[in-house]
């Protein structure tokens, strides 16, 4: 099955061709490694939220933008591997420094609780972090199926839902603090693929009118603590 790294960080919108460039000049190691994609998305339209959102979630500057990005693996066996080799490999060490502030990008590694449509040629993504409480991975499941119609409506390419299996506690952020993970609870990284961005936010006009009535308690998760936003695709190693 596949399996996911996820990836969110903060980079000052100043640097951001640095940080294309760091991103273009590590991919060929990442695929050496035995990575089937990866993705680098870059903040177009990240909403401030009351209790958590993009920003809080990688304690990000004023003049810092938001990158959600992810990588493909065959599997998690695959991923564990590669992530230890590059521990000691002499070619990672020779990369260029981040152009950003490494200790707080957060990051981990999920496996797919759902998966529809297809996450190539997308114009726009909508990148989502949330918790949700083990004992509620098939009902979450359940609940993207239903969600999945609505966006399939409303022009979206795909949906991806990934459960956290490998998620790492920060010394600075993480996954459980940006999304104030209450015990028992698992990090979700999910995103939908869009055509371009003025489909998506068509669609988001037409879901918030479908669902003005909705009960959000019935939710298998605390939707308050939900983030959301939306990105443009600045590399897809499967379309370079």
């Amino acid at each position: 099955m596949t399996y996911y790294t996820g990836f969110t960080a903060a980079v000052p919108a100043a640097n951001k061709q640095k940080y294309l460039d760091h991103v273009k000049a590590a991919w060929p190691l990442f695929k050496s490694y035995g990575a089937a994609r990866m993705v680098e998305t870059w903040g177009a339209d990240v909403p401030k939220g009351k209790v958590t959102d993009f920003f809080g979630a990688v304690n990000a500057k004023a003049d810092e933008a938001i990158v959600f990005s992810w990588i493909a693996w065959p599997d998690k066996a695959t991923a564990d591997a590669a992530w230890a080799k590059m521990e000691s490999d002499p070619a990672m060490k020779a990369l260029a420094e981040m152009p950003f502030d490494g200790s707080r990008m957060i990051y981990g590694g999920f496996s797919p609780v759902f998966e529809r449509g297809n996450h190539t040629g997308a114009g726009y993504y909508q990148g989502f972090l949330l918790a949700v409480p083990e004992k509620n991975k098939a009902a979450y499941a359940k609940m993207a199926e239903e969600g999945w119609k609505m966006f399939e409506k409303g022009g979206a390419l795909g949906l991806i839902e990934n459960w956290g299996e490998d998620v790492p506690h920060g010394k600075k952020t993480d996954f459980y603090r940006a999304t104030k993970a209450a015990e028992g609870e698992v990090p979700v990284f999910s995103w939908s693929a869009w055509p371009d961005r003025a489909t998506c936010d068509a669609a988001a006009k037409a879901m918030e009118a479908e669902m003005s009535d909705f009960d959000a308690s019935q939710l298998p998760f605390d939707g308050m603590r939900m983030m959301w936003a939306g990105f443009e695709p600045i590399f897809d190693s499967g379309e370079n």
